[in-house]
């Protein structure tokens, strides 16, 4: 597994970006999360070594983890990422955006039905975002497509929308004052995805978490491992 930023920088886009751990960590730093700029890392995956191979191992490329693949100030970037990632075949790229209703207009020329070494992710936090993205990320053509519920703040019905979703993952919010995750929810949608038959995985808790009524304040450093814990993911066969 390898990350790709190609640039750094986002804008608080809707109620889930409320805690971001990127804009919290700028913060702490001094930096303006506002200012969308290209990192050094930028031509990361065609970068070789001296014997001709590429630096950047084959295998899956989270990209544009610290931001938004889609954002707007990266456009006269993009073109070039894809070049990067159509040359890349024996990596598979993958990102997440919130941005999903832009994505016509971000895509190449030869996107066609989409890219097999591309999967994307689009985002909600809650039911009326869920609707609104879900809607238009169902008709897009995508060769592979997931669904990230994180920080999940409400029930959701999204069962609609998986026919052709590969995989969801659902998670908390990790901050001191993060918004609370209820264990309901997350089974509420593990059924979901059962019923369809879509991959499931439970990614985190939240800080604060709501279990058969009764909230518990985890560790940051535990939330990963407690969802685990749980062991309710759910593949397909």
């Amino acid at each position: 597994m390898a990350m790709w930023d190609p640039w750094r920088g986002c804008k608080k886009y809707s109620d889930g970006c409320l805690h971001c751990y990127i804009h919290k960590g700028d913060s702490k730093r001094g930096v303006d999360t506002s200012n969308i700029v290209q990192t050094k890392d930028f031509k990361k995956p065609i970068e070789r070594l001296k014997n001709g191979n590429y630096k950047m191992r084959s295998g899956l490329v989270y990209t544009c983890f610290s931001t938004d693949f889609l954002i707007e100030e990266a456009d006269p970037w993009r073109n070039e990422c894809w070049e990067m990632i159509k040359e890349r075949q024996d990596c598979t790229f993958l990102f997440l955006t919130k941005r999903i209703e832009r994505f016509m207009k971000c895509i190449p020329t030869d996107w066609g039905q989409g890219y097999e070494n591309v999967v994307i992710c689009c985002t909600i936090e809650d039911q009326k975002n869920a609707d609104k993205r879900l809607s238009i990320f169902h008709s897009l053509p995508i060769k592979h497509k997931c669904i990230t519920a994180q920080p999940l703040l409400e029930n959701v019905d999204i069962e609609k929308y998986l026919d052709d979703i590969e995989l969801v993952v659902v998670g908390g919010e990790s901050d001191h004052y993060a918004r609370p995750l209820d264990y309901d929810w997350v089974l509420h949608i593990r059924e979901q995805c059962i019923k369809k038959n879509v991959s499931f995985e439970f990614r985190q808790c939240g800080t604060h978490f709501i279990k058969e009524g009764k909230v518990y304040t985890l560790k940051t450093k535990d939330l990963c491992s407690q969802a685990r814990k749980a062991d309710i993911n759910f593949k397909t066969k």
